[in-house]
């Protein structure tokens, strides 16, 4: 028992320091999201388009931002609009920056990409830092899609207003033809 609150309260006194510690770092930190969607063009090919959200949740300012998304095969993809990577001379503390570009692909199959890279350089430190982006799910390239049923939509869009107003005819009704209990109680007083 004596071991287990002195291992419980070195914990504590560990996490008190490194949160402390923490708190007066003075050093960029890069979060980053990328976010891919794909549409079928009526030509045929798959247009996937391509967003990195970089956020610098740190306390101080990143210098020299560069952004590397070398997972696109050339082989497989063509760039459209815009490039795979990016620089920012300077990324301050709280700020976002982002980075879009459009692929198309005429090649069937699926796709495994990986995070884009964020170069950064940190005033204290001489070498830069590196930081990854979430990765993406897989990609269905040009795959094989059933016909999406917007049928229903379009009847719920059309008779949703009619529906809701008999619905609200309809249970008016049945509260006015329906006997309430306080009725009922009184008319049991009245037969007795």
């Amino acid at each position: 028992m004596a071991v287990l609150k002195h291992l419980l309260a070195s914990l504590l006194l560990f996490l008190l320091a490194s949160s402390s510690t923490m708190a007066i770092s003075d050093a960029p930190f890069m979060v980053s999201h990328k976010k891919v969607s794909v549409t079928r063009l009526k030509s045929g090919a798959d247009q996937v388009s391509v967003a990195i959200n970089i956020y610098n949740e740190g306390s101080a300012t990143a210098y020299d931002v560069s952004l590397t998304d070398d997972s696109w095969s050339k082989d497989v993809f063509d760039v459209v609009s815009g490039t795979t990577s990016n620089t920012w001379e300077r990324l301050d503390a709280g700020s976002i920056v982002s980075h879009t570009f459009v692929l198309e692909s005429k090649v069937k199959g699926m796709f495994y990409g990986a995070p884009a890279l964020i170069k950064f350089r940190v005033p204290t430190k001489a070498a830069l830092q590196e930081a990854y982006s979430t990765p993406i799910l897989p990609l269905d390239i040009l795959a094989d899609r059933a016909p999406e049923k917007k049928l229903e939509f379009k009847l719920l869009a059309k008779y949703g207003p009619l529906l809701s107003v008999l619905s609200f005819i309809g249970v008016f009704i049945h509260l006015i033809l329906s006997p309430s209990k306080s009725s009922a109680a009184k008319a049991s007083k009245k037969k007795r």
